[in-house]
Parts: structure tokens; sequence; C-alpha cells
């Protein structure tokens, strides 16, 4: 083989090994988020079970994300992280990513789903700007039977969690923080 072909066929060999890796994250990337489309319109029905008045607001909300599976876990320090899809009138616009860092007396492990349901376009327009961060002036909500009867919009937002599993004891402090990304 020539000085200059054996470059031309590394580059080449290269170049296509860069696109059979590229397509098959691709191909990865998508069915992860058809898991967490499915795994989020779980969580929707199971925060409906739970609580039938959260139909409507589901089915009137300007905006709401939906975090259906949400590690949480802590001894003195803890921490929380979940993914999710953000949703405007019902329709999914991108994803977010929710993390948590409290310190304080607590001890233990759980798993949740949270929805946020978003008060009007401004303040969903902050949240996908990264500019929405919730501290303990905002409280979730244990979605329960006529819950959302009683709730009201708390700085722009109105945010319930499912319990799913675990037990935490915690008298901490801390806060929640939000990526957005586009689809």
């Amino acid at each position: 083989m020539s000085k200059y072909l054996k470059p031309i066929a590394f580059f080449t060999i290269t170049l296509l090994l860069n696109m059979i890796f590229s397509f098959h994250s691709t191909a990865q990337k998508s069915a992860k988020d058809n898991k967490l489309e499915s795994d989020c319109s779980f969580a929707r029905e199971a925060f409906i079970s739970k609580d039938k008045l959260m139909k409507n607001l589901f089915d009137n909300a300007t905006a709401y994300v939906i975090f259906p599976n949400v590690g949480k876990g802590g001894f003195i320090v803890g921490g929380a992280m979940g993914n999710g899809i953000v949703y405007q009138k019902g329709k999914p616009v991108g994803k977010a990513k929710l993390t948590q860092l409290t310190a304080g007396l607590q001890a233990g492990g759980q798993s949740y789903s949270e929805v946020i349901f978003f008060e009007n376009l401004d303040v969903l327009d902050n949240f996908k700007k990264n500019k929405v961060e919730f501290s303990a002036s905002v409280s979730a909500v244990i979605a329960n039977e006529g819950a959302a009867g009683n709730q009201n919009y708390q700085e722009g937002v109105m945010i319930f969690v499912h319990v799913k599993g675990g037990l935490m004891f915690e008298v901490s402090a801390g806060g929640q923080q939000f990526k957005y990304t586009e689809f």
C-alpha cells in the first residue's frame, strides 16, 4: 500500500467507526427517552389514582414536569436525583434533571415521583432558563385523595410527591435545582 493510501484508509475506517458508534448511541438515547416517557405516563396515572382531582390539574395546566423516579438518601448529609420530562399543554417539550442537596438530621433512603405544575408561561420560561430553585419556603404535598383541591400555587408552582418506597427520617435544610434541555 502506498504511503498516501494508508492515511486515507485510516481516515475512512475512523470515520466509519465514528458513524457506527454515533448511530448506536443515538439509538440508545432514543430508547432511554422512550423509557422515560413511559415512566412519566405511568407516574401521571399513579398521581391521578391517588387523587382524582389531579386529572383536572394535568388536563388544564399551562405546563408541568414529571420526575417519575427520584432516588433520595442521606445520613446527616443527603441528596436526591431524578430525570423527568417537561410538558406544555400536555405535549412533551424537553427533559429536566432534578438534583437536591440537604444537610441536617436525616437518615434513610426513599424513592418517589414528583410533579411540578407551573402557574404560567413566565415561571415555565424561568425553569427552562435554569433559573428556578426551590427552597424550604416552597413545600411539596403528598398526593392523597383531595390534596389537589386544597393547594394553591407558591412562587408560581404547585408540587406533589408520590412516595413509592423506602423510609426517610429528616429534619434538614436544602433545596432542589433543575437543569432543562429541549428535545
